[in-house]
């Protein structure tokens, strides 16, 4: 097949894959808005997590198949049944948060208030029980509470996808709750080199393909007295994993 062709079939394979994920994301509020009023808190948390963990298994397995999206993240599978713990990771992709979610189920991730309350989209995360982002107190409220309830936490420190190599500085928070929750800090390295769903990508421009993603397993911290100096020693610890400096707060 001539390569003029060949590139807009791509594109559109890939557009579709992208729209089989909203559909399910879509179908699986819709479930959620049912489940959510008739289950108790406990039991509707379980059933909405690891909902939302095997819907983007799901969508990973069709994407891998295809070719064009390929993703690694079978390091994270002994950490799927650990309850109690923060998995903090670079922010490369809007894709990150499906990856991780994939491979562990317990966990919960923060969101925007706003997006926890749209009736159409949010159903899904407040039956999992995601933690909103009303307050920074509210925020670390909830998710000391939750790790200590046995669940687990997935954050992206750096606050919005990289736009500075290696890392953007981290916000602080992370290791706050660490410290209150008696929690240990598991960090993950995402490696690719793709520039898709990265800062400024626009969705509708092909990259070179295939797409790949690897995820590894860094270092795992203990909590910290003095949480602030531990969130620099984090930040630089991944800046050195990915390759680079650590950035200037």
């Amino acid at each position: 097949m001539n390569h003029w062709l060949l590139r807009p079939l791509m594109l559109v394979l890939l557009w579709l894959q992208l729209l089989l994920l909203g559909l399910m994301s879509l179908g699986w509020n819709l479930i959620a808005m049912v489940l959510y009023p008739l289950l108790p808190r406990q039991r509707g948390l379980e059933i909405g997590r690891a909902g939302i963990s095997r819907g983007y298994g799901l969508f990973w397995k069709i994407a891998n198949a295809s070719g064009l999206l390929r993703m690694n993240a079978a390091a994270l599978d002994p950490l799927r049944d650990e309850p109690g713990l923060i998995v903090v990771a670079n922010h490369p992709s809007m894709l990150d948060a499906l990856m991780l979610v994939a491979h562990l189920p317990r966990s919960a991730c923060v969101m925007k208030a706003s997006l926890a309350r749209n009736p159409f989209l949010g159903t899904g995360a407040r039956l999992a029980r995601y933690i909103r982002n009303d307050s920074p107190l509210g925020m670390v409220r909830q998710a000391v509470a939750d790790l200590k309830a046995g669940g687990q936490l997935v954050l992206f420190p750096e606050g919005t996808r990289t736009t500075r190599r290696p890392i953007n500085p981290f916000r602080p928070g992370f290791t706050v709750i660490a410290k209150m929750a008696g929690a240990p800090i598991q960090t993950v390295i995402i490696d690719t080199r793709s520039p898709y769903l990265g800062k400024g990508w626009p969705l509708w421009r092909l990259p070179p393909l295939p797409i790949e993603f690897s995820v590894r397993l860094g270092r795992r911290f203990e909590p910290a007295e003095d949480p602030a100096a531990q969130l620099r020693q984090i930040e630089a610890y991944i800046a050195q994993e990915l390759g680079g400096p650590s950035p200037a707060p």
